[in-house]
């Protein structure tokens, strides 16, 4: 097996391949652990993580303590972002070796069904052979960036002074995450959402929910709004967004983050020549991911209708592997039982059918819904403002989704997507016994309240 690639889909499907027997060789042009580990995932968890730990001197003088922010360096915060991503880098390579996976540091492309080439001399001939070569951030018109005063995730991942004024342009997971980031550390965020409302992919309910939540943070949010062009100027740059009434205003800031998306990383590999079938850029895949061409598959985000989640990328290249190496995987991930999450302040996590989703399918569902202050935890470690939502079948209880807004919402939305995965009730969930005082009990009076029986509500 040929893995080129070596994110979170690739490296994970080169370790499972040599754990069932398959000699395995890894292309990777830049660093192993992709973006996820180096420009993405992990970087920006370890900034939130500091985000954090800055939040709480704030609140430590509500117990009387003073303290002295004189000296905070954001260049500290920047230097341990990257520490965290150096060392699961290293991780990774650590993994390679236990598992005698090969890597080869060069550029890859595909020269035969069987065969690739190196951009730095050599061919490289594989049974099979996986495409995992992920994505890059994608741009808007109009909002070039040059990665200084105009940034995508990459540039702001780099920056290591903070600036006083940052509109960010787009409400996605991602512009989420850095809004919360940067205004944590006391720059002014102006976030703007093209569509109605925050997190276009999330429950209506859950991100008119975290919309309140960040505008009484102190966040200035701007929906159903375009960013159309910007000006540089003495004294920063200018922003000229446009309404969905065609209102036209300006906004002032001194750096620009564009959160506008990803683009999957498929110029180059040798696709067209090979007859393997794209559609706007994305790859196409049947059972187990394999493209169009027997013996080459394709993970993550290069694959069309793959969410860009690197969970995602990874249990698929769990799939292709096995069956690669004669295993018998479920052909492919559903898409109802992969869950997203967000790592702001609230989190936001959720799976399954959105509220609108299950209406506009015509599924005969209902909803319940608990607030976090019905949960005693959740009072006494001051984080009461959340939400547990629950989607299920009215004639027979199964979870047809959930969707949470709060403190730990991120692990919190496994208990639920397990006994969705399984095949479970409300009821399953309302009658286990949660330890007290936990959070975990605001899930479990969610599904108690879908039967009208929620006791601290």
């Amino acid at each position: 097996l040929a893995v080129i690639g070596a994110g979170p889909g690739g490296y994970v499907a080169a370790i499972r391949a040599r754990q069932l027997g398959l000699g395995v060789a890894v292309i990777e042009r830049d660093r192993p652990g992709g973006v996820c580990l180096n420009r993405g995932c992990i970087p920006t968890k370890s900034l939130i993580y500091q985000a954090g730990r800055f939040r709480e001197l704030a609140r430590a003088e509500e117990l009387g303590v003073t303290v002295d922010r004189s000296g905070f360096d954001y260049t500290r915060v920047h230097r341990k972002s990257r520490a965290a991503a150096d060392a699961l880098r290293k991780g990774v390579q650590f993994l390679f070796r236990k598992n005698r996976v090969e890597l080869i540091e060069d550029e890859a492309r595909l020269s035969g069904a069987h065969e690739i080439s190196l951009k730095g001399g050599g061919k490289i001939s594989a049974d099979s052979i996986i495409l995992a070569t992920g994505s890059r951030p994608a741009g808007l018109p109009g909002l070039e960036t040059d990665e200084k005063e105009v940034m995508t995730s990459d540039g702001a991942l780099m920056m290591t002074e903070l600036p006083r004024r940052m509109a960010v342009v787009g409400a996605g997971p991602m512009g989420i995450e850095f809004a919360h980031i940067f205004h944590s550390f006391g720059v002014e965020v102006h976030l703007v959402e093209m569509m109605e409302h925050l997190l276009p992919l999330a429950d209506h309910e859950v991100a008119l929910f975290l919309s309140r939540l960040l505008k009484k943070a102190g966040l200035k949010i701007s929906v159903s709004t375009r960013a159309v062009s910007f000006q540089k100027t003495e004294k920063g740059l200018r922003l000229e967004l446009e309404s969905a009434a065609g209102q036209r205003s300006v906004q002032e800031c001194d750096r620009l983050l564009v959160c506008a998306g990803r683009t999957p990383n498929t110029e180059g590999l040798g696709l067209e020549q090979l007859g393997i079938a794209t559609r706007n850029g994305f790859i196409e895949t049947g059972d187990h991911y394999q493209t169009t061409v027997p013996g080459v598959y394709a993970v993550g985000d290069v694959v069309e209708g793959t969410p860009f989640l690197a969970h995602a990328a990874s249990k698929q290249g769990e799939i292709v592997a096995e069956h690669i190496a004669g295993q018998h995987p479920e052909p492919r991930l559903d898409p109802l039982l992969i869950p997203h999450a967000v790592y702001g302040e609230p989190e936001v996590a959720g799976f399954g059918y959105t509220e609108k989703q299950a209406q506009e399918q015509g599924l005969p569902f209902a909803k319940a819904t608990f607030p976090y202050r019905g949960a005693g935890k959740s009072v006494a470690v001051e984080a009461s403002e959340g939400l547990v939502k629950v989607l299920y079948d009215r004639d027979d209880s199964r979870i047809l989704g959930a969707h949470i807004c709060g403190q730990a919402a991120t692990e919190l939305i496994h208990e639920v997507l397990v006994a969705g995965t399984c095949g479970l009730t409300v009821q399953d969930i309302a009658e286990v016994v949660h330890a007290h005082p936990t959070l975990s009990e605001a899930v479990m009076e969610s599904m108690r309240a879908a039967e009208g029986r929620a006791i601290h509500v």
